[in-house]
Parts: structure tokens; sequence; C-alpha cells
């Protein structure tokens, strides 16, 4: 019997919420310890699945579960990953040590915040890793439970009312999911070989259904929506900025970092390859169009922002529509892209957003009229911000660059039009990127508050410095992420009967000899 790789993995934290919910309320640094234990061990065991998976596998799953859960009606616990799962996965375990330790001054129901995180943590483990469907939508209703708690808790002044719209929006879009998920069970029911008449929802058996296009274009519509709402997509977008800004720092990171994902991966595992029709030949323009408007809007948006998280919320809206972009150009280049382009947001953004979590522990505001010079006092600081921003915009040999790269070239070969309005969405993120550094870090100190500000302590480089390491080795060295994405890619590229418009560099040359 093989290791249970993923059931370990997933309920370790869960493990470690329950027994940290039993230290008393006064053990503080025991309750901070041992969170920051668990999310640490959770991360290792994590690492040595990584070195287990065989990127040339023929097997969609690898680390597959499955066991009976409800057999009356055909809901299992079933689980696998993928390149894409896994990747997702090892941002999330690895992310969330990285929060724990950067929420170690929370004074605020410590039990409780540190809890919600780990509840959190086994919550989107458990989306990426579910191969049975119903597992999945319930995973991904659970999590939004810990982010209303620690937005509505922790957050800002605002905090009750951006918590109740963050949880409103993204539950009223999942029950249309629910709507769709439900009638692709009750499908399954004899209408598939060895099913029977309890149905079943098993993601593997969903994808022989033979669905009519008519049928999917509403099927696809009731997934999309919801994972739209996630994404957010525009016009599905007007909680992020709120929920962001109102966030505290921990609940913003995992929220940019990991939790939009799975609105991006949820396309990519479940609209795309269970609709492909719909997807291809009903939605594919669509869903582009419409996530142009949000690289444009978000990028424009943000330009004019006075507040700095919340700038960087608008920026999410910009990079996730280039994901968007990419996952509906049906290209290798463009799927791969996105995928990588999802890892390297995470990073990008979660380090901004842990800066300016920094940032606001100093100043106790987000202002950027507040700040100014900050380079002056504050370096080490200010170069980790420099880096965070120059990966966000996407300057070559920082991560955002490849997967930026692959989205533009993947979109360029099969929408020439598209790709080359995208491709100026790259100045605008110059702009915006750019003009919150020289505010904030360069000129003259303005603010006397500025003159006596701290620089990073050693907590703080600890929590930075791993995301930075792998912001640099990710736009050094992409090729092992993208050797664990591309069978992935390629399955849902061929579920959907789409290949690339052009010849590769490999067949070219070797077609001229």
């Amino acid at each position: 019997m093989t290791f249970p790789w993923l059931t370990t993995i997933g309920v370790l934290p869960l493990v470690g919420a329950l027994l940290i919910a039993v230290i008393p309320r006064g053990r503080v640094a025991l309750i901070k310890s041992a969170a920051i234990g668990f999310a640490v061990a959770t991360l290792a065991l994590t690492v040595a699945m990584m070195t287990q998976f065989r990127s040339g596998s023929d097997a969609q799953f690898q680390f597959a579960q499955s066991y009976q859960w409800i057999p009356d009606y055909g809901i299992g616990f079933r689980v696998g990953v993928d390149g894409v799962a896994l990747l997702l996965i090892a941002l999330t375990a690895f992310l969330v040590p990285v929060v724990l330790l950067a929420s170690w001054n929370v004074t605020s129901k410590t039990k409780s915040y540190f809890v919600l995180i780990l509840v959190l943590e086994t919550a989107l483990i458990g989306c990426f890793a579910a191969t049975d469907v119903f597992l999945f939508y319930v995973f991904f209703e659970v999590m939004l439970v810990p982010m209303y708690f620690l937005i509505g808790v922790w957050g800002g002044e605002r905090r009750v009312y951006a918590a109740v719209k963050f949880f409103l929006y993204t539950l009223l879009a999942g029950l249309l999911m629910l709507v769709a998920i439900l009638t692709m069970y009750f499908r399954t029911k004899n209408g598939l070989e060895g099913v029977g008449a309890n149905g079943t929802f098993e993601y593997a058996k969903w994808l022989e259904l033979d669905i009519p296009q008519a049928t999917q274009n509403w099927l696809f519509l009731g997934f999309a929506i919801a994972f739209a709402v996630k994404v957010p997509l525009f016009p599905f977008h007007t909680w992020l900025p709120d929920a962001h800004t109102e966030a505290p720092t921990g609940g913003s990171v995992l929220l940019a970092a990991v939790m939009l994902k799975i609105g991006t991966f949820g396309f990519l595992r479940y609209s795309i390859p269970l609709f492909p029709e719909a997807a291809r030949d009903t939605f594919a323009t669509p869903m582009m169009i419409l996530g142009l408007i949000g690289i444009f809007y978000g990028a424009l948006v943000a330009i004019v922002q006075k507040d700095i998280k919340r700038l960087v919320a608008y920026t999410s809206i910009a990079h996730l529509g280039y994901i968007v972009l990419g996952l509906f150009a049906f290209t290798s280049q463009g799927q791969a892209g996105s995928v990588l382009y999802m890892i390297n947001h995470g990073l990008s953004t979660g380090a901004l957003f842990l800066i300016i979590g920094f940032l606001y522990e100093r100043r106790h505001t987000r202002l950027i009229s507040e700040y100014g010079g900050l380079r002056k006092v504050v370096p080490v600081l200010a170069g980790t911000f420099l880096i965070a921003g120059l990966s966000s915009l996407a300057l070559p040999g920082l991560n955002g660059f490849v997967s930026e790269f692959l989205v533009l070239l993947g979109t360029y070969s099969r929408h020439p039009a598209l790709g080359i309005i995208a491709t100026f969405g790259i100045i605008l993120a110059a702009l915006y990127i750019l003009i919150a550094y020289q505010r904030t870090m360069q000129g003259e100190i303005t603010v006397e508050a500025n003159r006596d500000l701290k620089d990073l302590t050693i907590r703080e480089k600890v929590v930075i410095g791993p995301v930075l390491v792998l912001i640099i080795a990710l736009g050094v060295v992409p090729g092992p992420a993208l050797r664990v994405i591309e069978p992935a890619v390629e399955r849902v590229l061929d579920r959907v009967n789409a290949t690339d418009p052009a010849p590769s560099l490999t067949e070219t040359a070797g077609s001229s000899k």
C-alpha cells in the first residue's frame, strides 16, 4: 500500500488546529509555535510528495486514493493530483508557514486566528486534491468560513461590510455551480456503464458523459459564473478590493495568492474538460474578452488608487485577466503559461501584501501620500518592495516574465489581435508598480513620522526572504515547473480537440532537414 500523501497533507493542518484549540489562551507563544510547526510539517510532507511525482506518467492523477463516503448517492472521498494541482498545493503549503510567521504580532484573539489559518489550509488543499466533484464543492464552500472570520474579526474599519460582501458574493455564485453539479449527477444515473441507479460524483466518470452542446452551454455557465466570481473576472470583481483592503495581512496573502486561483483552477479542471464543445465553440471568445477587459480595467483603476493595499488588489484583477486569456486561447503555450502565472502571481502579489503589512505595522496607514523617501531610512524593506514590484510587472529574469510571455505568445498564435492588445497591458503594469514605488520609496521624506522607521527585523527577513528566492529562481529556471505542468495541459487540449496553430520549433527544424 502506498503512503496516503494527500490525505495526510490535507488532514495535518486540521489536526494542528484541533490540538491548538485545546491549548489555554494564555499560552500565546506555544499556540503560535505549534501552528507554525504543523504548517512546516505540512510543507515538508508536500516537498517529499513532490519528489515522488512522475511528470512523464500516463496516469491522469497520481497519489490517488478512493474511499466510499456516502455510497447510496455515489459520493466518495476521492483525491489525486496532476501537475497543476501539485504545484498549487505546494504553493499553499509554502505560503501558510510564511503567513503564520508574518502574523506573529497578532495579539487579539490569537488562538482563533492561528486555528482559522490552519483550517483554511486544509480547505484549500482539499479543493486542489479532490477528484470527487461533491468533495470539491464541500471544500469550495467550507473555505469561505475561515476567510469570512479572518476579514470580519481581524480586518480594518469596514471589515464587517467587506466580510459579508465577500461571503455572499461567493456563496451565491457557488449555488449556481451546485445546480450544475446536481444536473450532472442525475445524468450519471443509469447513463454510464458500471455506475448504476445510485449515480456518481466521480470526476473521471463525468468525463465519459455524452452531453449535447446546448446542454453543455448551460452547465458551463453554472460552473463558470462561480469560478468567475472567485477569480474574480470583470464584472464579478467588486467584492475583491474591499476584501483585500480590509483583510489582515495573512488573509490578504492567502486570498490573493491561493484562494483566487481556485477560480482559474476550476476553469481548467472542470469547466473546460467537462464541457469541451461549450468551452471551445461558445465561450472561448467571450471569456478571452472578459480577461482582456480585466487586464486594462484592473491596471487603470490601480494607477489612480490612493490606498496602496487597494492598488495591489486591483493589480490582481489585471494579472488574473492574463491567466484567463491564456486558458481560453487553447494553445499549449497559453495554458502552460497561465498555470505558471497562477504560481508566479501568488508569489509576487503575496510578497507585495507582506511588505505592505510590514509598512502598516510601522505607520498604521495605507495611504500612499503618508509615505515617500523610505528608501533612505528602510533600504532593505525598499529593496524587497522593488523586487516584488518588478516581478509583478514581469521584468525579464524574475518569475513573472516567463509566464506572461507564454500567455501572450499562446494568445497571439491563435488570436493575433487579442494578443497584441493584451501586450499593451504590460505598459500599464509598469506604470502602476513604478508609480507606487516612486511615491513611497523615492524622493524626499516629507512626513516626520517616517524618519524614525525601523528596517526589517530578522523575523521579517525570514518571512520575505524565501518568497523572494522563489521569485528569482522561477525567473531564472522555470523549466522544471513547466515540465510538471505540460502533461496536464496536453490532456485538457486533447479533451477539447485543440492543437497549436503553428508547428513547434522542433518540428520546423526537423522538416527542414
